[in-house]
Formats: C-alpha cells, structure tokens, sequence
C-alpha cells in the first residue's frame, strides 16, 4: 500500500479555475466582436479601459458574460499570460 501525500493547494486551484473561466469569457467575446464586424481589439481596449460595457456587442450574449468577471481580473490574466510567454 502506498502512503504517499498529496497536497491540494485551494488558493492556486481556484485561481486556475478563475483563469480558466476568464480565457474562456474572452475567447466567446472576441468570437462575437469578429462575427459582428467590429475589431475586438479596439473594442476590448476600450471596455477594460473605461468600464463602459457598450464597447462589447450584445451579440451572442458577449456583453453578460465578460461582465461576469471584473476587469481587474481580465486585466491581471492578459498581464500574466504576457509575461509567462515573453
């Protein structure tokens, strides 16, 4: 029988999972910004720089799901994800 420990780091799985949730919220935004025509960078710059949620299109529900997150949060993902590729 083997008893080895395993630790579980709450903190760092739910970041994970926060992580996760965030990626996910932003790949279906920037998807309905395209599809809708706008260019989503502009656009997702614009909201996370102002907090007017009209920046993000109605369009397949994108604008409910990236308000389901705070900014800060999508801001501190995007930085990083930044700095754990450059």
């Amino acid at each position: 029988m083997d008893n080895n420990t395993i630790y579980l780091n709450v903190q760092e799985l739910q970041k994970r999972e926060r992580r996760d949730k965030i990626k996910l919220i932003m790949k279906d935004v920037y998807a309905a910004l395209k599809e809708k025509g706008y260019n989503p960078l502009n656009q997702l710059c614009g909201y996370l720089v102002s907090a007017d949620p009209t920046y993000i299109t109605n369009h397949n529900n994108a604008r409910a799901l990236i308000t389901q997150v705070e900014r800060e949060d999508i801001l501190e993902a995007i930085t990083e994800e930044y700095l754990e590729n450059i």
